[in-house]
C-alpha cells in the first residue's frame, strides 16, 4: 500500500491495463509505456463548471428521460462524497453516471441484448458536488445483462461513474456495484481489481438515505488519491 502523504496514486489498488480473464483488454490494453507530452492550455484550464449552468433535473434519472410516465424498475437513491486523500471534500466537481435500465439494457446502438428498452429511461445523468463534496442521484436499479467475454457471462448490477477534475485531461472513471450481488465473484471486470481494493467498489445500503415508500438508499464515497483511493479504470 502507498501511504505517501503527497497523495500519489496507489497503483497496487487499481486494475491492470491488461487482465487476461477480461478478454477485450488483451486487444485494447497498451503494451508500450505512455509517451509524455505537455498538456495544452485547454486541458489545463477547462472545463469551467458553473453551478447555475448545470441542470439540476439531470441528477434525477427517474424523470430526466420521462416521456409518458415513470421508468420501470426499483427506484433507488445513490449518494456519497468526493474526497481527497486526507478526507477533505472536493466541492463543485462534475460527477456523471450512466447505466443499463432495469432489464439490463443500455440506450446505445451497439447494445444488442434482447431485453426491452424503456421509453422513459435514458440511463445517464450528472450533477455537481456541493460545498461538502456530496452528490446525490435518483435512478432505477440497473439489471444484470449477458456479455460475450466467456460462456454464460453476466455482468453484475452496476453503475458507471465519471469524475471530472479542473481540466479536461483530469477525468476518472469507475464502476459502483451493489452489496450481496452473487455475480461479483464471477465477473472478470470486478475481479481485475486487486482483492484488497474490491470492497471500495461496492456501495453500502443505508436506511438513513432510504426514503419511506419511495426508494432504497445506497452510499458510495469516491476517494481520488492515496492508499484508500477508489480503483479507477485506466
Amino acid at each position: 500500500m502507498n501511504d505517501d502523504p503527497t497523495g500519489a496514486r496507489d497503483w497496487s489498488s487499481h486494475p491492470p491495463l491488461i487482465a487476461p480473464d477480461y478478454k477485450s483488454t488483451r486487444l485494447r490494453g497498451p503494451t508500450q509505456p505512455p509517451v509524455a507530452r505537455a498538456p495544452t492550455v485547454g486541458e489545463r484550464t477547462g472545463p469551467v463548471l458553473i453551478r447555475d449552468l448545470v441542470d439540476p433535473t439531470q441528477a434525477d434519472l427517474t424523470r430526466n428521460g420521462a416521456r409518458n410516465g415513470e421508468p420501470l424498475g426499483e427506484r433507488i437513491i445513490v449518494t456519497g462524497r468526493v474526497l481527497d486523500e486526507n478526507d477533505r471534500p472536493v466541492p463543485h466537481t462534475l460527477v456523471e453516471i450512466w447505466q443499463a435500465n432495469a432489464a439490463g439494457r443500455y440506450v446505445h446502438k451497439v447494445d444488442r441484448h434482447d431485453a426491452p428498452l424503456d421509453p422513459n429511461f435514458v440511463g445517464a445523468g450528472h450533477t455537481l458536488t456541493d460545498a461538502d463534496g456530496r452528490y446525490t442521484f435518483r435512478t432505477i436499479k440497473p439489471g444484470a445483462y449477458p456479455w460475450g467475454n466467456h460462456h454464460n457471462a453476466w455482468r453484475p448490477n452496476h453503475i458507471h461513474f465519471s469524475v471530472f477534475g479542473p481540466g479536461l485531461a483530469q477525468r476518472l472513471v469507475t464502476q459502483m456495484y451493489f452489496p450481496g450481488d452473487p455475480l461479483l465473484e464471477y465477473d472478470p471486470i470486478f475481479r481485475a481489481t486487486p482483492e484488497h481494493a474490491r470492497p471500495r467498489l461496492v456501495s453500502g445500503f443505508s436506511l438513513d438515505v432510504t426514503q419511506p415508500a419511495f426508494a432504497l438508499g445506497y452510499v458510495f464515497d469516491i476517494v481520488l488519491r492515496g492508499s484508500r483511493a477508489t480503483p479507477w479504470e485506466h
